[in-house]
């Protein structure tokens, strides 16, 4: 039962985590903490003694602190709708001439969070300090650190109000959006990738493994790496999956393969189960393919008749090279062993013809008849054609480098 309500808190974890709502939620509560500190410091006797002393750090009329909490809550409140506004157009602007696929990168983008985190702060703070303040005649019970810290906080809301509008203008960029795709893509995999192939010699034999069948069908994305690991090492088992991540698997078909010199028992069985995430989104951190799969559609749609911007299908065009070029040189780690170098986990990954296959030969299919996608296809075909690769690799580049080539003989 503890197991699977973590399973449970794991899933909704990283939907909570990559939501839009998540940080400005959590900056909100820290802001309302602040203002109970900043509040009890006021009218605590250490407080009330600094204001005595300090003429200018008293306010006489609580009036006056309340005009200031209720005029500044009002003015960041339309700071924040004014943010949330073009916040909303850059991604309905992102979903009509890219793709929907972008908008998990948009809505994850932590500064325009932290800025509309702290917007939200700021009012929550003025509300609460509000809340607090009485009319008394003597000016060390008005909370009037609390007010002058309020009036730095919404100086600092103004400059980044100021910043905010540059950044989004930024932001709604195309080029920023594919290169916000093409770094994520490319830090995950570096992460996921090593210069030489792994030897295959210890490999766990999977051919009369016990097979675990999805109960429902969903797109599996991935599993609790350090649990499982433990879990494998306690039992004396090896796992080896059939699909890599981000693959839809459907009801009752073989996801996973135990190895065991035991049967394997169906409480193993739930507690691999449970360690194994099917879930709905396609974050470039679960696994970097779906990078490559957005930028793809971002091209599918730029060379589209409705957008017509071969322009944004050429970026696209470039970092997807630069991936697969990447890919090329390294390769991605398939062996999970333990610390004592047994490998317990075997996981599949798509080779690199798998995502040439799903990358380029579709733009290809699609854009061909664009003049300035042939000729940019041509050229960094060119360059990925040098790079010393398998044999299968590279006359799968030479052979989409030659059907450019006669393309563009045949337009000319």
């Amino acid at each position: 039962m503890r197991k699977k309500l973590l399973k449970t808190v794991r899933r909704y974890y990283n939907r909570v985590v990559n939501s839009i709502a998540f940080y400005p939620a959590v900056i909100a509560l820290v802001f309302l903490i602040l203002s109970y500190i900043v509040l009890t410091l006021d009218f605590s006797e250490f407080g009330k003694e600094l204001k005595s002393q300090w003429d200018f750090l008293s306010l006489k009329d609580a009036s006056t602190a309340r005009t200031i909490a209720a005029t500044i809550a009002a003015g960041i409140l339309s700071l924040t709708v004014f943010s949330f506004s073009m916040v909303m157009i850059l991604l309905n602007q992102a979903a009509s001439n890219m793709s929907n696929r972008v908008l998990g990168s948009l809505i994850g983008n932590r500064f325009q969070q932290y800025v509309l985190g702290f917007y939200i702060g700021t009012i929550v703070y003025a509300l609460f300090l509000l809340s607090t303040i009485r009319d008394i005649d003597s000016g060390i019970y008005v909370p009037a650190l609390s007010v002058y810290l309020l009036i730095v906080l919404t100086v600092v809301d103004i400059f980044l109000f100021i910043y905010f509008i540059h950044y989004i203008t930024q932001s709604v960029k195309f080029e920023t959006i594919i290169a916000r795709i093409h770094q994520e893509t490319k830090r995950e995999l570096e992460n996921n990738s090593h210069l030489a192939e792994e030897s295959m010699e210890r490999v766990p034999v999977f051919t009369q493994g016990q097979e675990l069948k999805a109960e429902a069908s969903g797109y599996f994305q991935g599993f609790d790496r350090k649990e499982l690991l433990r879990l494998c090492k306690e039992q004396d088992i090896s796992v080896g999956f059939v699909f890599p991540v981000g693959t839809y698997v459907l009801e009752g078909v073989p996801f996973l393969k135990v190895s065991s010199l035991k049967p394997v028992t169906d409480e193993q069985q739930a507690q691999i189960r449970l360690l194994v995430d099917f879930y709905r989104g396609e974050s470039i951190s679960n696994t970097p393919y779906y990078g490559f799969k957005q930028l793809v559609e971002v091209a599918l749609k730029a060379l589209s008749p409705g957008v017509n911007d071969p322009g944004t299908a050429v970026l696209s065009l470039h970092a997807l090279v630069d991936l697969l070029a990447f890919r090329l040189r390294n390769f991605a780690y398939r062996l999970i062993k333990d610390e004592d170098g047994v490998v317990r986990i075997v996981t599949v990954e798509d080779s690199f013809r798998d995502i040439f296959m799903q990358t380029l030969l579709p733009m290809w299919d699609y854009g061909q008849s664009d003049r300035v996608f042939r000729t940019e296809m041509k050229k960094v075909l060119d360059q990925l054609h040098v790079f010393h690769t398998a044999p299968e690799d590279h006359a799968l580049i030479e052979d989409l480098r030659q059907k450019v080539k006669q393309k563009i003989q045949e337009e000319a």
